[in-house]
């Protein structure tokens, strides 16, 4: 799940950083000390949730979420408990009050609706392509022909991914997500937030490891464990 932190105290910016830090499967995609510079990003960028503060440089928290004409999930945070009732009259997830505890910030990102996010647990794909039998690479100026059947698994870096057989790694531009829609689901699963694997390619599962052909091993995430297991169990 993409997310991005609107808040002006360096102090409050760190802990929710490290609480987003310590999921899984949320992703931080950027951290903004005012409403505006938050605007100009989520007008190229897609984001499923935003932690918002309410009281903000130069446009409040409020104001900022009444201008956007399709916001993602918010979580409002502040110290401050008067606004509830008007923030659910905006739709709001959830409402955090400060301090608040790593475990009331995870019942708040659990409430988060899942049509909105996107990029949760293990991903069903819904572009059902059985013919298929190679994907095209995208590195750097090349384009590089992969067989399906020999991608082991493919780990997220920051900036790219790897695409990894038994034979060779391949860097790629794309980001992760990419390889969630563009690889049959019925094969690739994603088993933790920076890896998918290829579930053909298993040897065996080792508490939270999987151990792949070649002598590959993968983490399992504590949020991707109970939907992997029903994956591969069943």
């Amino acid at each position: 799940m993409k997310c991005v932190i609107i808040e002006d105290q360096p102090p409050a910016q760190r802990i929710l950083q490290k609480f987003i830090e310590d999921v899984d499967f949320l992703e931080l995609a950027g951290v903004f000390s005012d409403a505006l510079q938050a605007m100009d990003f989520l007008k190229v960028e897609n984001v499923d949730l935003l932690f918002l503060d309410i009281h903000l440089p130069k446009i409040s928290g409020m104001e900022f979420l009444k201008s956007l004409p399709n916001p993602p999930n918010v979580i409002l945070t502040t110290a401050f408990s008067e606004y509830a009732l008007e923030s659910y009259e905006l739709n709001v997830v959830d409402y955090l009050l400060k301090p608040f505890s790593f475990q009331r910030f995870l019942k708040a990102v659990a409430k988060v609706p899942t049509q909105k996010a996107t990029s949760g647990l293990v991903q069903k794909n819904t572009l059902k392509e059985p013919q298929k039998s190679h994907i095209y690479i995208k590195s750097g100026y090349e384009h590089i022909k992969i067989r399906l059947a020999d991608i082991l698994h493919i780990n997220s870096d920051s900036d790219y991914t790897e695409v990894i057989t038994l034979e060779r790694k391949c860097l790629s531009n794309e980001p992760l997500r990419f390889w969630l829609e563009a690889l049959p689901a019925s094969n690739f699963i994603r088993t933790h937030r920076s890896h998918i694997i290829n579930t053909d390619k298993i040897e065996k599962i080792m508490g939270n490891q999987i151990h792949l052909e070649g002598g590959h091993k993968i983490p399992i995430g504590r949020a991707y464990k109970e939907d992997f297991l029903k994956v591969i169990l069943k």
